[in-house]
């Protein structure tokens, strides 16, 4: 039996154990966290800090295989891993690319995959000369996620809430669909692509608010995506799984926003919605099996449960029976004790042939539902 293991404990961790109870492997689990969501669910957890270069290696250098659900891993531990035959998914060389968001965007520009304009600044003095630039985005490089880290310069006026530290500025986009494919890719460089996501976020926390799947898109902005898409993991030369966020604009032209080297929040869907799920198709890469079936069962739409503003301390969900009474909907609580403001908690799928009543039902779960403090 193989021995598998999860660097970071969370909510991604915890739904890669669940479908791991499928398949014969030992699992490991390292986290700082021995509360945290995956803890209960691995056959091995170790305490221990992801992003130390010790931490990495000890954990590592017994098992057979290992991957990461969240970019801010010691990936030259990793690299070593992997040149003492562990194998790393996604490979070291290509988390190094991801994880750093300049070093992203000029992996788009050396790969001829498009991307919106930017320019890079080294601190907030740097930022200041870009004024011509904008309106743009403002990402630091190393450490945001989830929103944090990202800011939006509409003005001149906004130019100080910049970073002072290694940035990168992307022109902004005059978007008209943020979309996301998942694609899987093996030792044997086959590919599996999930159908396109079509992503509604909000605009406040710059979060996920629900999405929809499969995206409505006419037959030849499928094809520019898929064909974008694909550059992508192939170009980062590492088996695993990928979600590939992009752009369409108001004229049907295709950017890369960003790129994540693990399964995604834009493919939780995929647990009910498809026949194979995001994370029953990371087993198949890393245990060695054939790629699953990606096509959806049924349209899908997914609800994010977030910490509600103005509660802080031990989660409650507050109208979660009432949700429960709808059809096609299936609930996932991620079993972090405390909630904050805007932190993810859980997601609700649901299931159903009409899209208006997918976002229907989205919208009305997102009124029923709150996660509060008690």
């Amino acid at each position: 039996m193989l021995k598998v293991g999860i660097l970071g404990g969370g909510q991604l961790g915890r739904m890669l154990l669940q479908a791991a109870a499928n398949y014969p492997v030992e699992t490991f689990v390292m986290e700082n966290d021995p509360d945290c969501p995956a803890a209960h669910l691995c056959h091995h957890f170790t305490k221990g800090d992801i992003r130390n270069f010790d931490d990495v290696y000890n954990f590592g250098r017994h098992l057979n295989a290992l991957t990461i659900e969240i970019e801010s891993v010691n990936e030259d531990a990793l690299e070593k891993l992997e040149n003492e035959g562990v194998k790393v998914y996604p490979r070291a060389q290509a988390l190094r690319t991801i994880k750093n968001k300049i070093a992203q965007k000029q992996f788009y520009k050396e790969h001829e995959i498009p991307t919106s304009a930017f320019v890079i600044t080294e601190n907030q003095q740097a930022l200041q000369l870009q004024e011509a630039f904008i309106p743009a985005v403002h990402k630091i490089a190393m450490g945001g996620y989830d929103g944090r880290g990202v800011q939006l310069i509409r003005t001149k006026e906004d130019l100080p809430l910049g970073f002072d530290a290694p940035a990168v500025l992307e022109k902004m986009v005059n978007i008209d669909k943020e979309i996301a494919m998942i694609i899987a890719i093996n030792e044997k460089k086959e590919t599996a692509l999930y159908p396109p996501v079509d992503m509604v976020f909000d605009p406040h926390l710059n979060l996920l608010d629900y999405q929809l799947s499969p995206a409505m898109l006419p037959e030849k902005t499928l094809w520019k995506l898929e064909a974008i898409a694909l550059k992508v993991v192939k170009e980062l030369q590492s088996p695993g799984i990928f979600a590939v966020e992009l752009f369409v604009d108001r004229n049907g032209d295709v950017f890369v926003n960003e790129t994540a080297p693990r399964v995604h929040n834009s493919g939780h869907h995929t647990i009910e919605g498809n026949f194979s799920s995001q994370f029953d198709m990371l087993w198949r890469v890393m245990l060695g099996y054939p790629l699953g079936n990606t096509k959806h069962i049924m349209p899908s739409a997914i609800v994010n449960l977030l910490g509600a503003e103005g509660f802080s301390g031990t989660a409650q969900y507050e109208g979660l029976a009432e949700v429960l009474k709808m059809e096609n909907i299936f609930v996932h609580i991620y079993g972090k004790k405390q909630t904050k403001p805007g932190r993810k908690m859980g997601h609700i799928t649901i299931l159903g042939k009409d899209r208006q009543d997918l976002v229907f039902s989205a919208n009305k779960i997102k009124q029923t539902i709150k996660v509060r403090a008690l």
